[in-house]
């Protein structure tokens, strides 16, 4: 059974990367794309260093999406889980660097794997709320990853007027075809130098603040508090 086990997940790690390729091109192609904020994107990309860009889990199919092939390359933290490798692959597909680890898991390598492409120039996508939440509750790896590389932080939240959500801990969103998306980017923030824990946690708590009011504000062009009723 094991080998078997290992035999189906190897067939499907060449799989269901390019399936999900094929799939999410197909679908995004039909929806049209409102972008809100783009003057905060524009000075990040202005600038001659690279950013971090936050979004909460429930919008990471839609975040990626969006986000990659702009400017600068990509790089992104993915779980060292075995579904992990799934999302490390389809991402690879997307031009997308993946550095593994999570909070629980081989973080603190993955936070050294950021930095250094953050050196090398890529911008750094986080997952503002990690691989297994609470829901829309900074974690504190994007701060830390910013103070280290003087790099702003550039908070996004994303809407759709039609979509499915997942039956997960964040109500992960797809948009159905032909959705309506709305990007929002918020106002960039700069961790101070050589920030202290105080320092750290003080905007841990701001750029949270920031997120939540990005996600209100998005949603609330259609009408919503938030995804399903979130």
């Amino acid at each position: 059974m094991a080998l078997k086990s290992g035999f189906l997940y190897k067939i499907s790690l060449a799989i269901v990367p390019h399936l999900y390729a094929a799939l999410s091109w197909a679908l995004f192609t039909t929806c049209g794309i409102r972008v809100h904020g783009g003057e905060n994107l524009a000075r990040c990309e202005a600038q001659a260093k690279p950013f971090v860009g936050v979004f909460w889990h429930y919008s990471v199919f839609t975040a990626v999406e969006l986000i990659r092939g702009r400017g600068r390359g990509w790089g992104a933290m993915v779980s060292a889980s075995q579904d992990g490798e799934f999302v490390a692959r389809i991402l690879a597909r997307q031009g997308v660097v993946a550095v593994r680890g999570s909070r629980n898991r081989g973080g603190l390598s993955a936070l050294k794997g950021l930095i250094a492409l953050l050196r090398q120039g890529y911008n750094a996508a986080i997952v503002a709320d990690g691989s297994q939440g609470p829901a829309r509750v900074m974690q504190a790896g994007a701060i830390l990853l910013a103070g280290k590389n003087g790099a702003p932080i550039l908070p996004m939240a994303v809407a759709a007027d039609r979509y499915w959500a997942f039956r997960s801990w964040d109500r992960t969103l797809l948009p159905k075809p032909f959705a309506r998306l709305d990007l929002w980017y918020g106002e960039p923030l700069i961790v101070p130098e050589k920030a202290d824990a105080e320092a750290i946690e003080q905007c841990r708590l701001e750029m949270e603040h920031r997120l939540n009011a990005l996600y209100a504000k998005a949603w609330s062009t259609f009408g919503k508090d938030g995804h399903d009723g979130a």
